[in-house]
């Protein structure tokens, strides 16, 4: 697998059992790239451990007046650094392709799961938890796989030169191959603790992502009612948490890799020691000493790596813990015992078991819901993208069961478009690209969404004088709020699907704008399934059929003006009237007796 050769067609079905187990999915998924680096990482360890030895064979040359030995040394050291170069260099090439592979593989596959969950997935896992497994620990993740091999390559080489040392000299290879496993295992007993500062630095790092997420999402909001100071407040007390447990994990950290520089410095000594006593009794070289000596000391720079897989195991678990979660998540299965997805798509009246809601085929329906949270909730339910495993019936399509859909029949047959709808940078055209059956031509959909303004203020921004073509910035920030929305209004509606829900499409505009959208949507919308979920008294009236939902179920059907007269809590939600206007309706009623507006209907 090469970079240019990313995204994946398929990146695969994870195992997310575990971290662990996720962990090892992806090494074999990268398997071929797994030996190529070991092969490099192989050729270049065992050339820089060849090093010592020409180094110890000039020595001896020398002592001994040997010139053609000495030429022999030198050959040994160029080739040494050739391959020493030559090693290096792919070594890093395949081991940063297995890094940046392993991490677009888990991109991509949060991506998709993303993409298949939609707004549900950040009810199931916090929104700065989801951003920071997409960011950072993807890298931990990619760390790893990575790191593996070159650890193994490492540890191959070791025991190559303890061998080849022992052989060479028994005596001090005997010493260095018992002071090897203490190098090695020596920090052991301090990883568990290291990696649970680890953790607790992750998840406060975590806490603060998510604050920082929100925080910046309700910025707006929060200079409207002076309260960004507070929030800015929180998140430095979070900022603060995140770097004191920064600090005691680098703390541990800095222990460990003075131990790793302590220990090899302390069987150098005793290698020298030993092996100045064996020069002296006439049992070793001094060529042999220098060989032996110079080996130890490299011997630093495959143990590097044992420290390296040991942090790369320790901040990558719990990373690929929190990956395989996410990934782990899933949409509503499918009823046991369906037949499976029709042939094709279904038809027909809209009906949600869950609440009593039906809006029939090709009328245009509203719906009243005095809490805002509820109506999103519902709007996610109509599009077959339920919020949590819940145990609610499946919403039902001309009787088809909406969650027996595959996501991509259910996003087909039922498009929602909720009360913050998002716009991608680009052209007007390219916004407006969108997968649509062709029976609505873009400019109608401008039209039936009263984009005219809008047209005129890209037309101007534009060089070519064409707002077609005019730069659209991320999330539509260069335009208002009441722009953004009848842009993304417009795009609903060329996709033009057989049933479109629209979740408060009009709460940014004002009010002769929105009677006009009502108008251009209820004669664009003529014959095709539209549910609008509203409190406006401009698009109600527009309505074939209104429903008031109450309390979770449907509590009054009718029109705008029928329910206008006859349905105190439908008055009550649509006009905002207060309680001395309600009560200034039931005679003889005094202001105390009714708390609230939906006891009304009872006290009349």
């Amino acid at each position: 697998m090469q970079i240019r050769d990313l995204p994946y067609p398929d990146p695969g079905e994870p195992d997310t059992r575990s971290g662990t187990r996720y962990l090892l999915w992806l090494g074999r998924g990268q398997l071929r790239g797994q030996l190529v680096t070991l092969a490099w990482g192989l050729l270049h360890f065992v050339s820089v451990m060849a090093l010592p030895y020409g180094v110890g064979l000039a020595v001896q040359a020398v002592v001994d007046g040997s010139g053609a030995r000495l030429a022999a040394a030198g050959g040994v050291l160029a080739v040494s650094a050739v391959l020493i170069a030559l090693g290096d260099t792919m070594l890093h090439r395949t081991a940063v392709t297995n890094w940046i592979t392993a991490a677009a593989r888990t991109q991509q596959l949060l991506a998709r799961r993303t993409a298949a969950l939609g707004s549900a997935l950040t009810r199931r896992v916090a929104a700065g938890e989801v951003v920071a497994v997409s960011t950072g620990d993807v890298e931990k993740i990619g760390w790893f796989v990575e790191g593996v091999s070159r650890f193994l390559a490492a540890a191959v080489t070791v025991v190559l030169v303890c061998v080849g040392l022992f052989v060479y000299e028994p005596h001090l290879g005997l010493l260095v191959a018992a002071g090897v496993p203490v190098l090695a295992l020596g920090v052991l007993p301090l990883l568990p603790r290291a990696t649970r500062l680890a953790d607790v630095q992750r998840e406060k790092a975590g806490r603060a992502t998510e604050l920082a997420s929100d925080t910046v999402a309700g910025l707006r909001v929060l200079r409207g009612i002076g309260g960004e100071e507070l929030f800015l407040t929180r998140y430095r007390t979070a900022s603060q948490e995140v770097r004191c447990a920064a600090v005691r994990s680098a703390r541990m950290w800095s222990l460990i890799s003075g131990i790793q520089v302590l220990l090899p410095g302390l069987l150098m000594i005793g290698v020298v020691w030993y092996g100045i006593g064996l020069v002296g009794d006439g049992r070793i070289e001094v060529g042999e000493l220098v060989t032996v000596y110079s080996a130890v000391m490299l011997l630093a720079y495959p143990l590097r790596h044992f420290e390296e897989i040991a942090m790369a195991w320790s901040f990558s678990r719990p990373s690929a813990r929190r990956a395989a979660r996410v990934l782990a998540l899933e949409r509503t299965a499918p009823a046991a015992g369906a037949a499976g997805s029709p042939a094709a798509l279904p038809s027909g009246d809209l009906y949600d078991p869950a609440c009593g809601l039906l809006a029939p085929a090709g009328a245009l329906t509203a719906v009243v819901c005095g809490d805002p949270d509820a109506a999103g909730r519902l709007a996610e339910r109509l599009g077959g993208h339920p919020a949590d495993a819940d145990g609610l019936p499946s919403v039902l399509l001309g009787g088809v069961a909406l969650d027996d859909l595959t996501l991509d029949e259910a996003r087909t047959a039922v498009l929602v478009q909720d009360k913050d709808p998002v716009l991608l940078s680009g052209s007007l055209t390219e916004l407006l690209a969108v997968p649509a059956s062709g029976a609505v031509a873009p400019e109608d959909a401008l039209a039936a969404a009263e984009c005219a303004d809008v047209l005129a203020a890209l037309a101007q921004a534009s060089l070519d004088k064409d707002p077609m073509q005019a730069p659209i910035t991320e999330r539509g920030r260069s335009l208002s709020g009441g722009q953004r929305q009848r842009i993304a209004l417009a795009r609903s509606l060329v996709t033009d699907p057989g049933v479109l829900v629209l979740d408060e499409p009009t709460s940014a505009v004002d009010s002769h704008t929105e009677a006009r959208i009502a108008e251009g949507v209820r004669a664009l919308r003529a014959g095709r399934t539209t549910v609008v979920l509203t409190s406006s008294p401009l698009l109600l009236d527009r309505a074939d059929r209104v429903v008031l939902l109450h309390e979770g179920g449907v509590a009054a059907v009718g029109t705008h003006r029928e329910l206008l007269e006859t349905e105190p809590r439908y008055r009550a939600v649509v006009t905002r009237e207060t309680d001395e206007e309600r009560l200034s309706a039931v005679p003889g009623v005094p202001a105390a007796a009714a708390p609230n507006a939906f006891d009304i209907e009872e006290t009349a």
